[in-house]
């Protein structure tokens, strides 16, 4: 079902857990052939609990956005608030936020179990706890008794749920992820979105998730927000009203069907959809 609201489907009343007024980003100098408009001014709200899709067109903006999003980049105009303040309070209980990139970004060096309790190292808990805590999250993720494989020992597939694993492990409130499973095969991809699904359920969590397919879209997403090619912007939000949790029967049914034949639409529309 598309709004006419983008970005913005939220009771008046709830606190975002993200919220971007007016914000754009611009890339070298307007006045020189450098210059890029990476995105034109755009408002977005993410609300406690929801898994939100960014999903447009390459070069669109949508990991400029994400990492606006994690405080690594900066917007050239307007405004973002987490849980409606700045970014100083990020990181206090209940205001934790982890990135996850496209490719898992293991050390190779170390074996599975430092890799997954690295941010507990960096913030200096005791090697008790911290192993504990990787133990947890990798059983979480499915692949205990993988502890002291090394990344190389192990499966594309099997290093994104590491990367994954040492997301989970510091407790995040919101997780920010950039395709994290668009190197996968369709089989391995499937069965990580519906694992996805279920880590959420279980931690409470808010996830704002960037991907190029529209299948795993319309199976993850509470919400899609179709961005337009360059300068990017929120073109149309199309929400999925279906229940959670989602299967393999919802991928086959035609509701399914009928969500995707509307996002095609609606990238078709993003592609050729420019501004100034």
């Amino acid at each position: 079902m598309s709004t006419d609201q983008p970005g913005g489907h939220l009771p008046p009343t709830s606190v975002p857990v993200f919220q971007a007024r007016g914000v754009g980003k611009q890339f070298g100098d307007p006045r020189k052939k450098t210059g890029m408009r990476a995105l034109a001014p755009l408002d977005l709200k993410v609300g406690k609990g929801e898994l939100v899709t960014l999903l447009g067109p390459s070069g669109c903006g949508k990991s400029t956005l994400l990492r606006m999003m994690a405080g690594l980049a900066v917007p050239s105009e307007g405004d973002l608030q987490w849980w409606g303040g700045g970014f100083d309070a990020v990181g206090q209980s209940g205001r934790r936020l982890v990135f996850v990139f496209q490719n898992p970004t293991l050390m190779p060096w170390a074996r599975v179990l430092p890799n997954v309790r690295l941010p507990l190292d960096l913030a200096g808990a005791s090697r008790g706890e911290a192993d504990a805590a990787a133990e947890r999250a990798l059983d979480q993720v499915g692949l205990k008794g993988f502890e002291q494989h090394y990344p190389r020992e192990i499966s594309g597939g099997m290093q994104m749920r590491v990367s994954i694993a040492r997301a989970l492990v510091t407790q995040p409130d919101l997780l920010l992820m950039d395709e994290p499973f668009g190197a996968l095969d369709e089989i391995t991809r499937n069965k990580l979105d519906g694992e996805l699904l279920e880590w959420s359920r279980v931690r409470g969590l808010t996830i704002v998730f960037v991907t190029h397919s529209i299948y795993e879209a319309v199976f993850l997403s509470k919400r899609v927000l179709v961005m337009s090619a360059r300068p990017g912007r929120i073109l149309r939000e199309v929400v999925i009203d279906e229940p959670y949790p989602r299967d393999d029967a919802f991928r086959g049914s035609q509701r399914f069907a009928a969500y995707c034949r509307e996002l095609f639409g609606l990238l078709a529309e993003a592609s050729s959809a420019t501004r100034p």
